[in-house]
């Protein structure tokens, strides 16, 4: 139905192989595309680089997002050796424990402004430095959560956050939208994830979605990555702005 062929997507958010980038990542290069990926720092990188290296990718770099030398260095090296970019994911989040575990009216204005600033700026500094690269229309996507519009306990200050997330994706998808450039937020349900995993009671989460969801089971990164890809395609161009469920349906339940 659609192909990627030929078409170039950065990758920013793999930890490991249970990642959603990594979903994200092997399906954007099974329908063809080139990528670039990065790993966060020299601890993560015996983790990603094996990775990277499996799908091919072409670019693999460090990309600390509070480092702006490093997202200019990255961003050179797609210019020079692309000289174009179709796809920017999104797929990283950080809060620091004390604050992601206390309720969010104590939340530190330290970690709140961390949060927010690797969690939702670093997505609107990477969407600008991609712009120059999408002079013939792309696709910016990140990652949210059901958190974002509804409490979901334990999720605490990281709700707050991921609302900033979404409605960051509606403005950018207006402002851009003339150029051509699709933005997106994708929401998947429960997934046992590293990040999700410092999550108070996580666990117990993810029981409880599979079970209520009407499909259910919980979604997998594959099927997040399925998504993503079609996203990304020439087909879906002139979808752009939403946040889009996956997740078996939990989302539709009261």
């Amino acid at each position: 139905m659609f192909s990627l062929e030929g078409q170039t997507a950065l990758v920013v958010g793999v930890a490991n192989e249970n990642s959603i980038a990594w979903g994200c990542a092997r399906a954007l290069r099974a329908q063809g595309a080139r990528l670039a990926m990065t790993w966060l720092n020299d601890r993560a990188e015996p983790h990603v680089r094996p990775l990277a290296e499996e799908l091919g990718a072409e670019i693999m770099a460090p990309l600390d997002v509070r480092e702006a030398a490093q997202m200019d260095a990255l961003f050179a090296e797609i210019a020079a050796r692309w000289g174009r970019l179709d796809t920017v994911l999104h797929s990283i989040a950080f809060c620091p424990r004390d604050d992601l575990h206390g309720r969010v009216i104590d939340c530190s204005a330290e970690g709140f402004a961390l949060a927010m600033d690797i969690s939702v700026h670093s997505f609107l500094r990477m969407i600008r430095r991609a712009e120059p690269l999408m002079p013939d229309g792309g696709t910016c996507i990140t990652v949210s959560f059901q958190g974002a519009s509804r409490v979901v306990e334990h999720y605490n200050i990281m709700g707050p956050v991921k609302a900033a997330l979404e409605s960051a994706v509606r403005y950018a998808a207006a402002e851009l939208g003339p150029k051509g450039i699709s933005v997106h937020a994708l929401s998947p349900g429960p997934l046992a994830t590293r990040a999700a995993s410092g999550i108070a009671e996580f666990d117990e989460f993810l029981d409880a979605a599979a079970r209520r969801a009407p499909t259910h089971h919980l979604t997998s990164i594959d099927e997040v990555g399925a998504y993503c890809a079609f996203l990304a395609s020439r087909e879906a161009a002139n979808v752009t702005g939403g946040v889009h469920p996956i997740d078996g349906g939990y989302s539709i339940l009261g």
